[in-house]
Protein backbone atom coordinates (compact mmCIF):
# COMPACT_ATOMS: atom_id res chain seq x y z
CA UNK A 1 0.00 0.00 0.00
CA UNK A 2 1.22 3.07 -0.99
CA UNK A 3 0.75 6.41 1.44
CA UNK A 4 2.06 9.82 1.88
CA UNK A 5 2.85 10.99 5.55
CA UNK A 6 2.02 15.14 6.22
CA UNK A 7 1.67 17.57 8.93
CA UNK A 8 0.02 20.52 9.29
CA UNK A 9 1.14 22.62 12.37
CA UNK A 10 2.45 19.14 14.06
CA UNK A 11 -0.89 17.77 13.57
CA UNK A 12 0.49 14.52 11.01
CA UNK A 13 -1.57 12.20 9.38
CA UNK A 14 -1.35 9.42 6.84
CA UNK A 15 -2.79 9.86 3.05
CA UNK A 16 -4.31 6.89 1.32
CA UNK A 17 -5.63 6.95 -2.25
CA UNK A 18 -8.65 4.82 -2.02
CA UNK A 19 -10.25 5.41 -5.07
CA UNK A 20 -11.04 2.06 -5.91
CA UNK A 21 -12.46 1.34 -2.40
CA UNK A 22 -9.60 -1.22 -1.72
CA UNK A 23 -10.42 -0.89 1.85
CA UNK A 24 -14.23 -0.06 2.19
CA UNK A 25 -15.38 -1.28 5.59
CA UNK A 26 -11.85 -1.77 6.62
CA UNK A 27 -11.22 1.82 7.49
CA UNK A 28 -11.41 1.45 11.27
CA UNK A 29 -9.13 -1.40 11.65
CA UNK A 30 -6.66 0.06 8.90
CA UNK A 31 -6.59 3.84 11.38
CA UNK A 32 -5.63 1.59 14.27
CA UNK A 33 -2.81 -0.31 12.91
CA UNK A 34 -1.42 2.20 10.77
CA UNK A 35 -1.13 5.33 13.54
CA UNK A 36 0.49 2.73 15.72
CA UNK A 37 4.06 5.41 16.81
CA UNK A 38 5.86 1.85 17.35
CA UNK A 39 4.21 -0.83 15.11
CA UNK A 40 2.78 1.17 12.36
CA UNK A 41 3.76 4.72 10.37
CA UNK A 42 2.70 6.63 13.07
CA UNK A 43 -0.24 9.55 12.91
CA UNK A 44 -2.72 11.41 14.45
CA UNK A 45 -5.03 9.58 12.05
CA UNK A 46 -5.79 8.67 8.33
CA UNK A 47 -7.13 10.66 5.25
CA UNK A 48 -8.81 8.69 2.71
CA UNK A 49 -9.44 9.66 -1.42
CA UNK A 50 -12.67 8.95 -2.44
CA UNK A 51 -14.77 9.49 -5.01
CA UNK A 52 -17.60 11.96 -5.01
CA UNK A 53 -20.69 12.31 -6.58
CA UNK A 54 -21.48 16.04 -5.17
CA UNK A 55 -17.87 17.26 -4.86
CA UNK A 56 -14.41 17.18 -6.79
CA UNK A 57 -13.32 15.18 -4.04
CA UNK A 58 -13.90 13.32 -1.38
CA UNK A 59 -11.77 12.80 2.87
CA UNK A 60 -12.83 10.23 5.38
CA UNK A 61 -11.07 10.85 8.65
CA UNK A 62 -10.11 8.38 10.58
CA UNK A 63 -8.67 8.73 14.10
CA UNK A 64 -5.58 6.89 15.91
CA UNK A 65 -7.97 5.00 18.00
CA UNK A 66 -10.25 3.84 14.49
CA UNK A 67 -12.97 6.18 15.08
CA UNK A 68 -14.52 8.45 12.61
CA UNK A 69 -14.33 12.32 12.36
CA UNK A 70 -16.57 14.06 10.57
CA UNK A 71 -14.36 17.03 9.82
CA UNK A 72 -10.30 17.87 10.98
CA UNK A 73 -8.58 21.55 10.24
CA UNK A 74 -5.44 20.39 10.06
CA UNK A 75 -6.61 17.15 7.64
CA UNK A 76 -8.33 18.83 5.34
CA UNK A 77 -5.78 20.92 4.26
CA UNK A 78 -2.86 18.15 3.94
CA UNK A 79 -5.89 16.54 2.18
CA UNK A 80 -6.40 19.63 0.14
CA UNK A 81 -2.31 19.90 -0.95
CA UNK A 82 -2.32 16.00 -1.85
CA UNK A 83 -5.17 15.95 -4.38
CA UNK A 84 -4.02 19.20 -6.26
CA UNK A 85 -0.54 18.22 -5.91
CA UNK A 86 -1.93 14.50 -7.55
CA UNK A 87 -3.49 16.42 -10.56
CA UNK A 88 -7.37 14.60 -8.81
CA UNK A 89 -8.60 18.00 -8.97
CA UNK A 90 -8.81 21.15 -10.76
CA UNK A 91 -8.60 25.03 -9.74
CA UNK A 92 -7.06 26.99 -7.03
CA UNK A 93 -10.20 27.32 -5.32
CA UNK A 94 -11.58 23.05 -4.65
CA UNK A 95 -14.54 21.61 -3.00
CA UNK A 96 -14.19 18.59 -1.07
CA UNK A 97 -16.89 16.41 0.78
CA UNK A 98 -16.82 15.89 4.15
CA UNK A 99 -18.96 14.06 7.01
CA UNK A 100 -19.90 17.74 7.96
CA UNK A 101 -20.65 18.64 4.40
CA UNK A 102 -18.68 20.40 1.42
CA UNK A 103 -15.82 22.70 2.56
CA UNK A 104 -13.67 25.02 -0.09
CA UNK A 105 -10.36 25.12 -0.05
CA UNK A 106 -8.77 28.17 -1.10
CA UNK A 107 -4.77 27.07 -2.47
CA UNK A 108 -1.83 29.40 -2.52
CA UNK A 109 0.30 27.84 -4.77
CA UNK A 110 4.06 28.88 -5.74
CA UNK A 111 6.15 26.82 -8.01
CA UNK A 112 3.41 23.90 -8.74
CA UNK A 113 2.97 23.18 -5.26
CA UNK A 114 0.64 24.19 -2.52
CA UNK A 115 2.20 26.07 0.22
CA UNK A 116 -0.58 27.04 2.12
CA UNK A 117 -4.39 26.94 2.32
CA UNK A 118 -7.48 28.36 3.56
CA UNK A 119 -10.73 26.51 4.59
CA UNK A 120 -13.97 27.82 4.91
CA UNK A 121 -15.06 25.70 8.36
CA UNK A 122 -18.77 26.88 8.00
CA UNK A 123 -21.12 28.09 10.58
CA UNK A 124 -20.44 27.30 13.86
CA UNK A 125 -23.19 26.70 16.29
CA UNK A 126 -23.72 26.86 20.25
CA UNK A 127 -26.87 24.73 20.36
CA UNK A 128 -27.02 22.16 22.92
CA UNK A 129 -28.60 20.09 20.82
CA UNK A 130 -26.32 20.46 17.81
CA UNK A 131 -23.21 19.63 19.75
CA UNK A 132 -24.60 17.33 20.60
CA UNK A 133 -24.87 18.65 24.50
CA UNK A 134 -27.76 17.13 27.05
CA UNK A 135 -27.68 21.05 28.36
CA UNK A 136 -30.99 22.78 28.72
CA UNK A 137 -28.87 26.06 27.21
CA UNK A 138 -26.08 27.26 24.99
CA UNK A 139 -23.06 26.88 27.05
CA UNK A 140 -21.16 30.09 27.98
CA UNK A 141 -18.79 30.34 30.26
CA UNK A 142 -20.54 28.08 32.35
CA UNK A 143 -19.12 25.98 35.57
CA UNK A 144 -18.89 22.30 35.23
CA UNK A 145 -17.21 19.87 38.04
CA UNK A 146 -15.29 16.76 36.81
CA UNK A 147 -13.23 14.65 38.58
CA UNK A 148 -13.33 16.80 41.66
CA UNK A 149 -11.97 19.71 39.89
CA UNK A 150 -14.38 23.15 38.40
CA UNK A 151 -14.26 24.19 34.72
CA UNK A 152 -15.94 27.33 33.08
CA UNK A 153 -16.56 25.56 30.07
CA UNK A 154 -18.08 26.69 26.76
CA UNK A 155 -19.59 24.47 24.31
CA UNK A 156 -19.71 24.49 20.24
CA UNK A 157 -20.54 22.50 17.35
CA UNK A 158 -17.27 23.66 14.77
CA UNK A 159 -17.62 20.22 12.42
CA UNK A 160 -17.28 18.76 15.74
CA UNK A 161 -17.99 18.81 18.87
CA UNK A 162 -15.09 21.23 20.89
CA UNK A 163 -15.15 22.39 24.62
CA UNK A 164 -12.97 25.80 25.43
CA UNK A 165 -11.23 26.19 28.90
CA UNK A 166 -9.74 29.76 29.57
CA UNK A 167 -6.83 30.45 31.34
CA UNK A 168 -3.13 30.33 31.83
CA UNK A 169 -2.37 27.35 30.02
CA UNK A 170 0.69 26.43 32.82
CA UNK A 171 -2.82 25.93 35.36
CA UNK A 172 -3.74 22.75 33.00
CA UNK A 173 -2.34 19.72 32.08
CA UNK A 174 -3.59 19.20 28.65
CA UNK A 175 -4.34 14.98 29.57
CA UNK A 176 -6.98 16.81 32.23
CA UNK A 177 -9.21 16.85 28.90
CA UNK A 178 -9.32 13.40 29.24
CA UNK A 179 -11.77 13.41 31.73
CA UNK A 180 -14.09 16.42 30.51
CA UNK A 181 -14.07 14.59 26.69
CA UNK A 182 -16.47 11.67 28.80
CA UNK A 183 -18.33 14.09 30.52
CA UNK A 184 -22.09 12.70 30.75
CA UNK A 185 -23.62 15.31 29.67
CA UNK A 186 -21.63 14.87 26.16
CA UNK A 187 -22.94 11.90 24.73
CA UNK A 188 -20.40 11.65 21.98
CA UNK A 189 -17.72 13.31 23.63
CA UNK A 190 -16.36 16.45 22.87
CA UNK A 191 -12.75 17.75 22.09
CA UNK A 192 -11.07 19.52 24.72
CA UNK A 193 -9.27 23.05 24.27
CA UNK A 194 -7.35 24.90 26.94
CA UNK A 195 -7.34 28.28 25.96
CA UNK A 196 -5.00 31.65 27.01
CA UNK A 197 -6.13 34.87 25.62
CA UNK A 198 -2.87 36.89 25.33
CA UNK A 199 -4.73 40.06 23.46
CA UNK A 200 -7.50 41.33 20.97
CA UNK A 201 -5.27 39.53 18.45
CA UNK A 202 -3.08 36.19 19.47
CA UNK A 203 -4.30 33.21 21.82
CA UNK A 204 -2.32 30.01 22.38
CA UNK A 205 -4.47 26.73 22.36
CA UNK A 206 -3.65 23.04 23.69
CA UNK A 207 -5.94 20.92 22.84
CA UNK A 208 -6.88 17.42 23.61
CA UNK A 209 -8.48 15.73 20.64
CA UNK A 210 -11.98 13.78 21.28
CA UNK A 211 -10.10 9.86 19.22
CA UNK A 212 -6.66 11.13 19.48
CA UNK A 213 -5.71 12.47 22.61
CA UNK A 214 -2.66 15.24 22.81
CA UNK A 215 -2.03 16.85 19.00
CA UNK A 216 0.58 19.55 18.30
CA UNK A 217 -2.43 21.47 16.51
CA UNK A 218 -6.08 21.41 15.89
CA UNK A 219 -7.46 23.13 13.37
CA UNK A 220 -11.22 22.95 14.26
CA UNK A 221 -10.39 23.42 17.73
CA UNK A 222 -8.00 26.67 17.01
CA UNK A 223 -11.32 27.85 15.14
CA UNK A 224 -13.70 27.06 17.91
CA UNK A 225 -11.22 28.95 20.50
CA UNK A 226 -11.62 31.99 18.63
CA UNK A 227 -15.30 31.56 17.91
CA UNK A 228 -15.83 31.29 21.99
CA UNK A 229 -13.26 33.93 22.53
CA UNK A 230 -15.21 36.27 20.47
CA UNK A 231 -18.52 35.49 21.60
CA UNK A 232 -17.10 36.49 25.43
CA UNK A 233 -15.44 39.51 24.17
CA UNK A 234 -11.66 38.14 25.01
CA UNK A 235 -10.68 38.79 21.09
CA UNK A 236 -12.06 40.57 17.93
CA UNK A 237 -12.63 38.67 14.76
CA UNK A 238 -9.32 37.79 13.01
CA UNK A 239 -6.71 36.30 15.26
CA UNK A 240 -3.02 34.35 15.41
CA UNK A 241 -3.80 30.91 17.27
CA UNK A 242 -0.33 29.70 18.77
CA UNK A 243 -0.62 26.17 19.03
CA UNK A 244 2.42 23.76 20.09
CA UNK A 245 3.41 22.73 16.61
CA UNK A 246 3.19 26.22 14.58
CA UNK A 247 0.42 28.69 14.79
CA UNK A 248 -3.51 28.87 12.72
CA UNK A 249 -4.48 32.03 11.85
CA UNK A 250 -8.27 32.39 11.91
CA UNK A 251 -11.54 34.65 10.81
CA UNK A 252 -14.47 35.44 11.34
CA UNK A 253 -16.30 36.61 8.20
CA UNK A 254 -20.37 37.24 8.71
CA UNK A 255 -21.45 34.09 9.94
CA UNK A 256 -18.58 31.78 8.56
CA UNK A 257 -15.10 31.01 9.96
CA UNK A 258 -12.06 30.77 7.79
CA UNK A 259 -8.46 29.00 8.58
CA UNK A 260 -5.29 29.52 7.00
CA UNK A 261 -2.44 27.49 7.97
CA UNK A 262 0.35 25.33 6.59
CA UNK A 263 0.52 21.86 4.79
CA UNK A 264 3.51 20.04 4.20
CA UNK A 265 4.12 16.47 3.17
CA UNK A 266 6.67 14.34 5.57
CA UNK A 267 7.48 11.36 3.34
CA UNK A 268 6.34 8.60 1.11
CA UNK A 269 6.81 5.02 1.65
CA UNK A 270 5.01 1.69 1.25
CA UNK A 271 3.28 0.18 3.81
CA UNK A 272 3.04 -3.96 3.97
CA UNK A 273 0.03 -5.36 4.31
Amino acid sequence: MKFTKMQGSGNDFIVIDDRKNKFLGRESKLGVKLCNRHLGIGGDGVLIVRESKIAQIKMIIINSDGSYASMCGNGIRCFAKYVWEHNLVEGFNIKIETGDGIKEAFLNVDENKVKEVTIDMGIPSFEADKIPADFKRRIIDQEIEVDGKTYKITSLLMGVPHTVIFGRLEKYQVREGEAVEKYSAFPKGTNVNFCEVIDRNNIKVKTWERGAGPTLACGTGSCACVVASNKLNLTGKKVKVTVPGGNIFVEIKGNNVFMTGPAEVSFKGEYDM
